[in-house]
């Protein structure tokens, strides 16, 4: 039986331990290190649909779950000031419109555009419509419609994420140790081999997993895994966080809102909002960053802002001797797009798939980190789009963004889509090609042509496809009830 041992609770350690416990079964021997006397960063969490898959392999009830984590549902990210001042564009999750033959449906949006048609992408998008009604419904109907699927995350609090994850985590026979690590022994070949505690007690293990945060405990300060720091595609180093009270029913989106030096988020919980200031501390005073996020709550502040200090990018292996890292112990990526549990997630579904059986772990070390390099990489370039793809002159900061080099990778991505709205989605990676147009086009990127295969149809049938396409979505939202009324009718059944 293999020895797991995770170093550090929150939500990164917890879903550790859950899912491994969950999927490798008796195979495994799981104990979890963790000390009350360590905070978390966690300061309420948004999320991105494979959340619902997790939850669901992990058999944790929907209903359980928004009771338990003060949730609510989310449609997608709203963006607001990104582009320019006043603008305001969603990342929508799920389908919008529908392709006819080989012609993605953006292309037919173009098409109609430049023939004066003077419709919205986003008009076509069920999960926008829904989100900018205030509606909610884990049950639509989309029978009889050219819709397949109506996508959604959570809004939650990430503190009690963790408590419900431990539940069931030591139902599944994960043992949690108390108290906090002084020292890592290593092997002579450099592997990790116990961690000893505070009381004099050494945990010994097989494997490890390093979920310690910022401080890397494992991977970093004991394995010199190294980092790579990606602050010059990505300046903003610092953030301010604190809960606020909700002065009216949670919206079902996320909000992210661009200022002078970076972006403030506004995550709606049952109990309160979530709110945090990201910014360049190059271009934006901690003082000032610290009166600027009090000055924008929509309700009274529950507690002082809260500083985080942060270097955006990776760890350069990911996984180094016999040593798994996750969550912000892995690198940093900021939560722009809802990112940051997922990286979680990914990261341990990829370690059950790699789960070594014995022996030299090499081989199997080498594609868990290819793997993760080239996710992390792509998430960067997306979540560099949004600051790069700007028309803002009025700061050195958005100066310093738009006229940035930025990867290969995303330059001939923004570039192909600029001539001809071509999109190749690269292999494995997490946004899908809409995700990408959304928010491109959002970023007031408009292609120059749209693809001859949206030809086929007569301007008549284009005109018809769309209005028809219109009534649909009109239709599907319409019976649907509203965010508030769902969350209380989940609520009440406590």
């Amino acid at each position: 039986m293999q020895q797991v041992v995770i170093a550090g609770g929150g939500s990164a350690g917890w879903m550790a331990a859950a899912m491994l416990a969950k999927v490798l079964g008796h195979s495994v021997k799981i104990t979890l290190v963790e000390s009350d006397e360590i905070g978390i960063v966690g300061v309420g969490e948004a999320t991105i649909p494979p959340i619902l898959f997790f939850n669901k392999a992990l058999g944790i009830d929907e209903a359980e779950f928004i009771r338990a984590t003060q949730g609510t549902f989310k449609l997608g990210i709203q963006f607001e000031n990104w582009a320019r001042q006043g603008d305001s564009y969603m990342h929508a999750f799920g389908e919008i419109g529908s392709p006819i033959g080989l012609s993605a449906f953006h292309h037919l949006w173009l098409r109609a555009k430049a023939a004066g048609h003077n419709s919205d992408f986003w008009d076509f998008s069920p999960t926008f419509q829904a989100a900018k009604a205030g509606k909610f419904s884990s049950t639509v109907q989309l029978a009889g419609t050219p819709f397949n699927q109506f996508s959604y995350a959570y809004h939650f609090d990430a503190s009690l994420y963790a408590k419900l994850l431990r539940q069931k985590a030591e139902q599944n026979g994960v043992r949690r140790i108390e108290g906090k690590i002084s020292l890592v022994e290593q092997a002579v070949n450099g592997d990790i081999a116990a961690l000893v505690m505070e009381n004099g007690e050494r945990i010994t293990g097989d494997l490890f997993i390093d979920c310690t945060g910022f401080r890397a405990l494992l991977i970093e300060q004991t394995l010199n895994a190294g980092y790579e720091n990606w602050s010059h595609w990505l300046p903003c180093d610092r953030a301010m966080a604190v809960p606020s009270a909700n002065i009216s029913a949670p919206v079902p989106y996320t909000r992210a809102i661009a200022h002078q030096a970076g972006w403030q988020w506004r995550i709606p919980l049952q109990h309160r909002t979530g709110n945090g200031l990201v910014y360049c501390s190059a271009f934006l005073p901690d003082e000032q960053a610290k009166s600027q996020l009090l000055a924008n709550l929509e309700g009274e502040a529950l507690a002082e802002p809260r500083p985080i200090r942060f270097t955006t990018g990776r760890r350069k292996q990911q996984w180094s001797h016999n040593c798994i890292s996750l969550g912000l112990a892995s690198g940093f990526l900021e939560p722009l797009e809802s990112t940051s549990l997922h990286l979680i997630q990914s990261g341990i579904i990829r370690l059950a798939k790699l789960f070594p059986a014995g022996g030299d772990m090499a081989l199997l070390r080498n594609e868990y980190n290819r793997q993760s390099q080239l996710e992390f990489e792509q998430i960067r370039d997306f979540i560099i789009l949004h600051y790069h793809q700007t028309e803002r002159s009025d700061s050195e900061f958005w100066n310093y963004c738009r006229t940035m080099t930025v990867p290969d990778s995303l330059s001939r991505k923004i570039e192909l889509f600029r001539h001809s709205g071509v999109l190749q989605r690269e292999q494995d990676d997490l946004f899908t090609e809409l995700a990408w147009q959304q928010v491109l086009l959002g970023q007031r990127v408009l292609p120059q042509h749209y693809q001859p295969l949206a030809d086929k149809l007569s301007q008549a049938q284009l005109s018809e496809l769309l209005e028809n396409l219109r009534l649909i979505v009109q239709g599907i939202v319409k019976p649907m009830p509203t965010h508030a009324e769902t969350l209380a009718r989940i609520v009440q059944r406590s």
